[in-house]
């Protein structure tokens, strides 16, 4: 019989609105992931080592190499001292990291603070570890917390928080004195930080992305995690970083050998060779990004639409209401994509309770035509809400 914590899960919002979007030939602007195809260098790097490198099984915590790439590449961007040897673990993808905290950290009964929206797959896997999520919520403009939520979401029985920062979904860094609240709060209280920061190199001038591990009191109670997949576009190569004290790597490292023990040691090998010469890419990546936010967002305006501000990360909200629908965020989602042709993610679906209903998220990762056509698209799909509406 199926464990009733996963038989009970829907399909994924990403699954569900990109699986119409192949269905229906639509725009997508849905999930994630970039139209370009990442860095020549790196991915001929993937090719050579596949061919001519090693291709057996890789030592569990992952080619020194890399870890010591990783190490190296965060001493420069962060200004961390990382002992690639006892900190570092090679993950397959971020998501096998956040399991690998969870599963390795969580006791049963332990309570979690979650903020929300959240990335799917934290509840699920925070309840599979035998964890009580508390959920933190949220909410537009400008996605920030407060002392009073924090105190307010602390119990005796919290020992997590699960911080995502830069925010997926909110296109927001969180600015020092939110980072700087949370670290006091977990130093106080006695509790460990998971800490997704895989857009940590998506970020446009003049935000600038602040480690928790950074701060005071949380380098030994902090599990900071990292995706390549993120900084390079790469988003299929599934290779993700756990960076954290030794005590907490070695628990860290028992969980991840029974989860996928291993990641291709080909897509390692690339990665820390893309990380030890970068050459500019993470100066021009973001550049570029930028400019697909900013034509996006351009483009919406002139069609009438009010967007929120992105600081990172792939996404651009529409505040729904005040660009002239009245749908709830999934009806008008689902109107676009099937009668306009146009692939959303609405924000209501990555909150559990109480849900924000009138944010629409789109990505900008994408060409300057698929960009344009998703605004001519976006804009009948208004048109269409309107009329239903009448």
């Amino acid at each position: 019989m199926a464990n009733p914590i996963f038989a009970a899960l829907p399909t994924t919002v990403f699954e569900e609105m990109s699986g119409l979007a192949r269905e229906l030939g639509a725009v997508n602007l849905g999930q994630g992931f970039p139209d370009d195809p990442g860095p020549l260098d790196i991915r001929r790097k993937a090719a050579d080592a596949v061919l001519n490198g090693y291709n057996q099984y890789p030592p569990m915590a992952g080619l020194p190499e890399l870890r010591q790439a990783v190490a190296r590449h965060y001493a420069r961007a962060q200004g961390l001292d990382l002992d690639w040897a006892r900190e570092v673990t090679v993950t397959s993808g971020a998501t096998e990291a956040l399991a690998s905290a969870f599963f390795a950290l969580i006791e049963p009964g332990d309570e979690v603070i979650v903020f929300q929206p959240v990335y799917d797959a934290y509840l699920p896997l925070i309840r599979r570890a035998g964890g009580v999520p508390r959920l933190v919520t949220l909410s537009p403009p400008d996605w920030r917390f407060t002392a009073a939520q924090l105190e307010a979401a602390i119990g005796p029985r919290t020992r997590f928080v699960v911080l995502n920062n830069p925010i997926n979904p909110a296109g927001v860094v969180l600015p020092d004195e939110d980072l700087a609240l949370l670290a006091e709060a977990c130093v106080r209280h006695g509790l460990t930080a998971i800490c997704d920061e895989v857009w940590e190199q998506v970020v446009f001038e003049p935000a600038v992305h602040r480690p928790l591990i950074a701060y005071p009191g949380m380098r030994e109670r902090c599990v900071k995690v990292g995706s390549a997949g993120k900084m390079f576009g790469l988003t299929g190569w599934k290779v993700g970083f756990l960076c954290a004290a030794p005590e907490l790597s070695r628990a860290l490292g028992k969980a991840h050998q029974f989860l996928t023990f291993t990641t291709p040691p080909n897509l390692q090998a690339a990665v820390a060779f893309g990380l030890d010469q970068p050459g500019d890419w993470f100066e021009a990546m973001p550049r570029q990004l930028a400019a697909g936010q900013a034509r996006l967002a351009e483009g919406l305006r002139r069609e009438g639409f009010v967007v929120l501000e992105s600081q990172g990360t792939y996404f651009l909200n529409v505040d729904l209401p005040a660009s002239g629908i009245a749908e709830p965020d999934r009806a008008f989602c689902l109107r676009a994509v099937k009668e306009a042709g146009v692939a959303a993610i609405p924000v209501s679906a990555l909150y559990e309770a109480d849900p924000v209903t009138t944010v629409m998220r789109l990505c900008f990762a994408k060409a300057d035509a698929t960009l344009d056509e998703g605004v001519v698209r976006l804009a009948r799909a208004r048109d269409l809400s309107r009329a239903a509406a009448r």
